[in-house]
């Protein structure tokens, strides 16, 4: 520690005062017993009041306040003092710090924080208390040199953190959307092959009879000549197919009055409400409803869609000899109104009946592809043609029979196929299977070998009479009859046959409930819809 000596040696007390060492400032520190010196800021030696120990204003080096009036105070160690706040050392927290009396203005090696000014000539008198103000003390906040790193790295890793996690989350989304992608390729892939073997099902469900279907029978009947063609108009809403169904004239069906008679003669001498029913009877079918359509109704149905074109399998020669044909044979054919009912109506000479049903139903085909889908226009087009219609089927309810029809047949989900008949006029088994139970859904009742026999019955006596007996004395006796009508001539004696060997005994039951001799019994032609066929001959006593 180098010497230094007090300037100010003689105090005013008049003693010489006992150096006792210096302070980090280098400045004299005094002994305790002796009196202290106290320096102004400019390194004065100022004369020292006594000391009155009474809490002052100011700092408390122990309490760690401030004053706002900037008061000194007492301070409790003997050897600190007050430095001007704009001196205080800068640290590394924001503070401030007091700072001993006598120390220079500055650090060695920091520069002045303000301009220093020359100190006026001094003369020892009565220290006064500076005047402190609170904006003479500042806060430093020193620089951290970490602080930017540290901000750096905890943006990274949040920023890292972020798209870890933003990856995990694309990363589930991906595995998410995956999984429902094969669901629904699975699905589809099962829904197509269930769709795809749904014909197979359809067809089993058929024979059931579970699907919904609905039903129309629609008589054309002639208004010239006589003669009627029937077909069943099948609407299955199930399967969304269409199919209009021939019924051949020569089917067996049963009448109301008992017996049994052929399609033709129930729509001619029965009506439409019986034959309906014995329809229904027969077919095992739901009909819900019946449509005659006469001649003229077919011509005005053609005219009021537009006309029709379809492929025409015969010319349909004129009303006289040497007349050009009114349709002509070929493919894509227009008809009019009048043409179509030609054509639908017409059988050369010799031809089976079928290829005459069949060009019906060409026509009805094609006006249901020329006619309206929508259930209103279809009902307008209907009440059009001013008919009467059926009890069993009003025109509201025709039109939108007809409309959805029109829909399958302009879809392409719509055929015609004619319901075959055996010799006798009953239903074998192939139009068993394919027809009636697969189109209409239904079980033929009458075609069982061991049902009770059909016996036809022709009035060959000459007289009117005798055929209602001898059909009254059948049905009492357990057969089923079917009126054949009556012969052109008379014949002398009756005779009944039968086609079958299995019907011999039938035949012979059948002479004696009528009282004929065993004789009248032989093998042979009969009616096509009857098991046993009776021919009245005059010698029949009624």
């Amino acid at each position: 520690m180098n010497d230094r000596q007090d300037p100010y040696a003689q105090d005013p007390y008049g003693s010489q005062p006992q150096v006792h060492g210096y302070d980090v400032y280098g400045q004299p520190v005094y002994r305790p017993d002796a009196p202290e010196r106290v320096y102004d800021q400019y390194g004065q030696p100022v004369q020292q009041q006594p000391v009155q120990h009474q809490q002052g204003y100011g700092y408390d080096g122990q309490a760690g306040g401030y004053d706002p009036y900037a008061q000194p105070q007492q301070l409790h160690e003997p050897h600190q003092f007050y430095e001007p706040p704009q001196q205080a050392q800068q640290t590394q927290q924001q503070e401030w710090i007091p700072r001993q009396a006598g120390a220079p203005a500055h650090e060695a090696g920091e520069a002045p924080r303000e301009e220093r000014h020359e100190p006026s000539p001094k003369v020892p008198e009565q220290a006064s208390a500076p005047d402190y103000r609170t904006e003479q003390f500042s806060f430093i906040e020193e620089p951290d040199e970490d602080s930017e790193d540290v901000i750096d790295w905890l943006k990274f890793s949040e920023s890292r953190t972020e798209r870890r996690d933003e990856r995990k989350r694309k990363g589930r989304n991906r595995v998410v959307a995956l999984v429902v992608v094969l669901v629904l390729a699975l699905g589809g892939a099962a829904g197509y092959m269930w769709w795809a073997g749904s014909g197979d099902k359809k067809g089993a469900t058929t024979a059931s009879g579970a699907q919904k279907r609905d039903v129309i029978v629609v008589h054309l009947r002639q208004t010239q000549g006589g003669g009627s063609s029937t077909a069943l108009l099948v609407d299955n809403e199930t399967t969304r197919k269409g199919t209009t169904v021939l019924l051949p004239n020569a089917l067996a069906v049963a009448k109301g009055s008992g017996g049994s008679t052929t399609l033709g003669k129930s729509v001619q001498d029965d009506g439409t409400g019986a034959t309906r029913d014995a329809l229904n009877t027969l077919l095992g079918a739901d009909i819900k409803g019946s449509w005659r359509l006469d001649t003229p109704y077919l011509e005005n149905l053609v005219e009021l869609v537009g006309g029709i074109a379809l492929d025409t399998d015969t010319d349909v020669p004129g009303a006289k000899p040497g007349d050009s044909p009114v349709v002509h044979k070929g493919t894509a054919q227009n008809l009019g109104g009048q043409m179509a009912v030609a054509y639908a109506t017409y059988r050369a000479s010799g031809e089976d009946p079928g290829k005459q049903l069949a060009r019906f139903g060409q026509v009805m085909q094609a006006v249901l592809k020329k006619l309206s889908g929508d259930p209103a226009a279809a009902t307008r087009t209907v009440e059009s043609l001013a008919q009467i219609p059926d009890p069993s089927l009003s025109v509201e309810q025709l039109g939108a029979s007809l409309a959805r029809l029109a829909t399958l047949a302009k879809a392409g989900a719509y055929d015609t196929t004619a319901l075959s008949v055996q010799s006798d006029g009953t239903l074998g088994d192939q139009a068993t299977g394919k027809v009636v139970k697969d189109v209409l859904g239904g079980t033929v009742k009458n075609t069982d070998k061991n049902a009770t026999p059909r016996v036809s019955v022709k009035n060959a006596t000459g007289g009117k009479a005798a055929s209602g007996t001898a059909q009254v004395t059948l049905v009492n006796g357990g057969y089923t009859v079917v009126d054949a009508g009556t012969a052109g001539t008379a014949e002398a004696a009756s005779a009944v046959t039968y086609a079958d060997d299995r019907r011999e005994a039938d035949a012979k039951e059948v002479a004696k409930t009528l009282g004929l001799p065993a004789g009248a019994v032989k093998k042979g032609g009969g009616a096509p819809n009857a098991d046993v066929t009776v021919v009245l001959g005059k010698d029949y006593k009624s």
